[in-house]
């Protein structure tokens, strides 16, 4: 991966993360306000369930941020990596239960079906987003696995010489 889409890549992540903060100090405020006149039990649930689902995504920022940075010095094929892997199969797992938590608590006439419907959909299409990084990582194992052995063939090799 070349240093410019590395480059474009974190600025990205970067102005992801700063609408993320803008989300978390600003906008759920306003979403709390705009919630007094309903239970406080759904309020609070409401706006929790927000704030985890902005959490799992700035998690994932920061991961794949640091895979960039590993990317970039060459040591992506480590055990390190694994790490941040796992953070981010972890967050996409969350965020799926807070989309499916979500239909539920909306589900009793809060919203109408169809839109249940696409919040399902939405938690099972992000479920699958968390079993395509466990597929990631199992790759990731491989080519860990391969550059170990490489490593150890090239110090026999130099070894000979």
């Amino acid at each position: 991966m070349g240093a410019v889409t590395i480059t474009a890549l974190k600025v990205l992540i970067a102005l992801s993360l700063a609408g993320s903060l803008v989300v978390q100090l600003l906008l759920l405020p306003l979403v709390w306000a705009d919630l007094a006149g309903t239970p406080s039990v759904a309020r609070v649930a409401l706006v929790a369930l927000a704030a985890i689902f902005v959490f799992t995504l700035q998690a994932s920022a920061v991961c794949i941020w640091r895979l960039l940075t590993m990317v970039r010095r060459g040591s992506v094929f480590s055990q390190g990596a694994f790490r941040y892997v796992d953070t981010i199969i972890g967050a996409i797992a969350v965020a799926a239960l807070t989309i499916l938590i979500l239909a539920i608590l909306l589900a009793p006439g809060a919203a109408a079906p169809g839109f249940i419907g696409l919040l399902c959909g939405a938690a099972l299409v992000t479920f699958g987003g968390a079993l395509l990084m466990v597929v990631m990582r199992m790759l990731l194992r491989l080519a860990t696995l391969r550059e170990t052995e490489a490593q150890t063939l090239r110090s026999e090799l130099d070894e000979v010489i």
